[in-house]
């Protein structure tokens, strides 16, 4: 079985950076759209702590529940979640900086989780993330060759990515450079701003980003 403790490290750091940034919001941040899909700030927490919170006899079971549809199960989690006061959840995401249950995927994931969807909050409320490089990192080279649910292979086909400030590159083709987060944020489906990211591959890119 692999060591997963350097993974677990990097997932107890983000949270509980994240549990910092949750706890200084206010009312009006809580309800601002995030970058992920329709969820509100306060819903894209709730799905963080769910996904803290989650065990695989949990998981199979809500996947029973809503007919095996992730993506149904993901959104009723987060919006039910949600609806719980600011500080529960922030309370909620601290007493999860230490544990190490998980569903049924790979610790990485779990970072992926943390690190995304951290982002996923930070930036629409202009906020400065402080991702660190190690985790940067570890979920790059995981999300190069992802498929479903966030398709990053798809996005990068016949690109190079280069990131600007980690040492990372992948792929063959046109050049895509930008920060590590950057890059990031697009592999995984999220909306960029084109002055971010340049290259002669960068419209491509940015192209593909929301499909």
């Amino acid at each position: 079985m692999a060591d997963d403790s350097k993974t677990w490290e990097l997932i107890h750091a983000e949270r509980v950076k994240m549990s910092d940034t949750l706890d200084g919001l206010t009312e009006e941040q809580w309800a601002q759209r995030s970058l992920c899909g329709t969820w509100s700030v306060r819903q894209a927490a709730g799905h963080i702590v769910g996904g803290a919170e989650q065990t695989p006899a949990n998981f199979m079971a809500g996947m029973v529940r809503n007919a095996f549809r992730f993506n149904v199960y993901m959104d009723h989690t987060a919006r039910d979640l949600g609806r719980l006061e600011p500080d529960e959840i922030v309370t909620r995401l601290r007493a999860r900086t230490t544990t190490t249950n998980h569903p049924p995927a790979p610790a990485m994931a779990m970072l992926g989780e943390i690190v995304v969807h951290g982002e996923d909050i930070r930036r629409p409320l202009g906020i400065t993330g402080s991702v660190s490089p190690d985790a940067q990192l570890a979920c790059l080279n995981m999300y190069r060759s992802a498929t479903f649910p966030v398709g990053g292979k798809k996005r990068m086909a016949g690109l190079r990515l280069v990131a600007d400030d980690v040492d990372w590159s992948h792929g063959d083709g046109p050049e895509v450079h930008g920060t590590g987060m950057a890059l990031m944020m697009g592999m995984t489906g999220r909306p960029v701003p084109a002055d971010q990211l340049t290259g002669d591959g960068a419209a491509t890119f940015l192209g593909r980003i929301g499909r």
